[in-house]
């Protein structure tokens, strides 16, 4: 999570669909904007969700009618992907009917917020040869938004995971858009290493006639201190060295949370740790999604870790937030200079 010097967005309302544990709602919250509506209908992310903000998320948004939504001036969803097949007869809104994204647009549609701000996995690019994501971006540009995309990986912005996901926003077209331009990444150092728990408990080592280690790295030291390097670095393996088999230097960063896959480092990759092989805690996947240190964990280790590979990174929405903040200030000062100008033509 980035220092925030600001509360950037006070005065400014989200909701957050399809929130998870509120990834959304610590980047949004932590610049002063409000949460006034939250839908999750998974029970045990409601709980986390619960437990951190006092705020129990409404059930499946599938069920919840548009116009018992309040006003909002900032629309938020990790949407899930649904495998919905696009036959290409039919066009925009009619489309995406059967989806899950069809609720965030009929909700958008509805209540036409002033930012839309969308993550989802990185092959929604390619998924159906591109038309699912061609039928949002029309969906929405049929709503009268202007839409951006880009994928980004959290590695860049501060957070030691290997982790691209595609980035939607959109601004109504009545909004000056045109400057808006996603973060540059910022490349801080840093590794698994920094994020490790001194003492972590329960904690289940690794040991198999079967682990190799067949691979060190050296890290040249420098005058501004470790040169890290800012991607996973594979170092052995358990067994076949499939999926969850894989064992990696803690100089490196981390693979991807994942809520599913096997193998005996399932969800967070195996990591050589003083001499021993194991998993990331949950606290340790709390800090590579960039969660605060006060963030309540699901006391469910299973879900704990499910939860975690389900979530957005906090460091990279954070980033593209501020750079939304931009395009919403410049606009507020344009309607302010307006208004001025036509009380001054008034009198």
């Amino acid at each position: 999570m980035i220092k925030v010097e600001s509360k950037i967005l006070s005065g400014y309302t989200f909701i957050d669909l399809f929130a998870g544990i509120g990834g959304f709602h610590v980047a949004l919250s932590s610049f002063g904007a409000s949460c006034v509506f939250a839908s999750e209908w998974d029970k045990y992310a409601a709980d986390t969700y619960e437990e951190n903000f006092d705020k129990r998320p409404y059930g499946d948004i599938t069920q919840i009618d548009e116009i018992d939504i309040p006003k909002h001036d900032i629309l938020c969803a990790g949407f899930p992907c649904q495998s919905f097949s696009i036959s290409g007869k039919q066009k925009g809104f009619d489309d995406i009917r059967g989806s899950l994204f069809f609720d965030i647009a009929r909700i958008i549609n509805f209540h036409k917020p002033r930012v839309v701000f969308l993550e989802n996995v990185k092959n929604l690019v390619n998924h159906d040869e591109g038309r699912t994501l061609k039928v949002i971006i029309e969906t929405l540009e049929n709503f009268d938004y202007k839409v951006f995309t880009k994928i980004l990986n959290s590695s860049n912005f501060g957070l030691p995971q290997n982790r691209e996901r595609i980035y939607i926003v959109a601004f109504p077209t009545n909004i000056d858009s045109n400057s808006f331009s996603f973060p540059t990444p910022s490349n801080e150092s840093i590794s698994v290493e920094d994020i490790l728990e001194l003492n972590p408990f329960d904690v289940k080592f690794i040991e198999r006639e079967d682990i190799e280690i067949y691979k060190t790295y050296s890290f040249q030291d420098t005058l501004f201190g470790k040169t890290e390097i800012n991607k996973p670095l594979q170092i052995g393996k358990v067994n076949k060295g499939g999926q969850g088999e894989r064992i990696y230097d803690i100089r490196g960063h981390a693979i991807t949370l994942s809520a599913h896959g096997g193998g005996i480092g399932a969800k967070t990759g195996l990591y050589f740790i003083d001499g021993k092989i194991r998993r990331l805690t949950p606290r340790e996947c709390a800090r590579v999604q960039g969660f605060p240190e006060d963030f309540k964990i699901n006391q469910s280790p299973s879900q704990a870790y499910k939860q975690f590979g389900n979530s957005v990174s906090i460091n990279v929405l954070q980033r593209i937030m501020i750079e939304v903040q931009k395009i919403l200030s410049k606009n507020e000062q344009r309607t302010i200079k307006r208004f001025a100008d036509s009380k001054e033509w008034v009198s």
